[in-house]
């Protein structure tokens, strides 16, 4: 029996054929790719209807020995702080944008939205970490930053009204691959604990070894999707495949993921980085630790955007949501388990 072609899902093709009369060109350089990018998302969270709602927030810029200083923001899941030290301390959830390191940012309209609503909608707080963009920065500054993020959250949650046994890492995209990367910081630095660890179509191998060019369909053909991804890594990590091959640059080629967090992931079915998060599930799950991985049908890279127009991008924040809430109960205990 042959195969079936991949088949994108009907409202994710209607969001983007109404999307691309408005998009701007892609940009020869990172500097106006970002810049259009930056523009794109205004132009689609207005044409979408996607905004901000009402959340208490606070900023902090924190220093990283040796790199650039680390933005963040705090949200609280109601309009106002709840004073430090309220009793039933609320979980904390550090999480770090996507944008193939070089675009994006907590200041965009559809991140911003988007921490505002789980922090409302699963009752956490949500810190939202700011890294340097690639390639005006470059590998390891950005796993610094996030590190340093995560300690700043864990080290001030009972000020924040946060209980700093409820700690919960995350991140989409790039942004997936710096929250693993923390996560294995934190395990060779310092073993806070971590209830959870959340990764959306996560690119957690930058050697590519990993990726699923089959799932790209007939939409982009693969040499160039292949040149894609070394422009993005080679902007982040450099030339030498010897830094590829660190475990804070590509955790999922880690000697060991051994006493990391439970595991939460989502791939998309039309993703070559499918590859990527499947490929971490199992080997989280041959490592003994308890991993969930989702792959979602009919649904590309960036189509869980798409909130109030796809059905599954609705699912996707529900269950990431219903994930998060899990951090206000005792955590589940397995038995252990051999590694393979």
């Amino acid at each position: 029996m042959t195969a079936k072609k991949p088949r994108k899902d009907a409202f994710v093709a209607a969001v983007e054929k109404r999307l691309a009369p408005l998009a701007p060109p892609q940009g020869k350089t990172p500097q106006l790719r970002r810049s259009n990018a930056e523009a794109f998302d205004v132009v689609m969270t207005t044409e979408l209807g996607i905004a901000p709602i009402d959340v208490a927030t606070e900023e902090h810029t924190i220093p990283v020995a040796g790199h650039p200083d680390a933005r963040l923001r705090v949200y609280w899941p109601t309009p106002e702080r709840p004073a430090p030290g309220t009793k039933g301390s609320l979980p904390v959830f550090v999480y770090f944008f996507g944008g193939g390191f070089e675009i994006a940012g907590i200041d965009w309209v559809w991140w911003d939205a988007s921490f505002r609503e789980r922090a409302r909608d699963a009752g956490v707080i949500v810190v939202a970490g700011e890294y340097s963009h690639a390639p005006e920065v470059q590998y390891p500054a950005q796993p610094e930053q996030c590190w340093s993020v995560f300690e700043w959250a864990v080290t001030h949650a009972r000020e924040l009204g946060g209980d700093p046994g409820r700690v919960a890492l995350g991140g989409g995209s790039a942004g997936g691959n710096l929250a693993t990367a923390t996560a294995l910081m934190n395990l060779d630095r310092a073993q806070r604990p971590v209830r959870l660890l959340l990764l959306e179509v996560p690119l957690l191998d930058l050697t590519a070894g990993h990726l699923d060019f089959r799932a790209q369909g007939p939409w982009i053909a693969e040499p160039l999707f292949r040149r894609l991804v070394r422009i993005i890594v080679t902007q982040y990590a450099g030339r030498k495949r010897a830094t590829r091959l660190e475990p804070y640059a590509s955790p999922l080629l880690a000697p060991s993921l051994r006493g990391m967090p439970p595991t939460v992931i989502y791939t998309a079915e039309l993703d070559a980085l499918r590859g990527d998060g499947e490929a971490f599930a199992r080997t989280l799950s041959d490592a003994g630790v308890p991993v969930t991985c989702l792959r979602l049908i009919g649904q590309n890279h960036g189509s869980g955007s798409y909130r109030g127009f796809v059905p599954a991008a609705d699912h996707l924040h529900r269950d990431v949501v219903t994930t998060l809430r899990t951090l206000h109960q005792e955590p589940a205990t397995y038995p252990e388990v051999t590694p393979r």
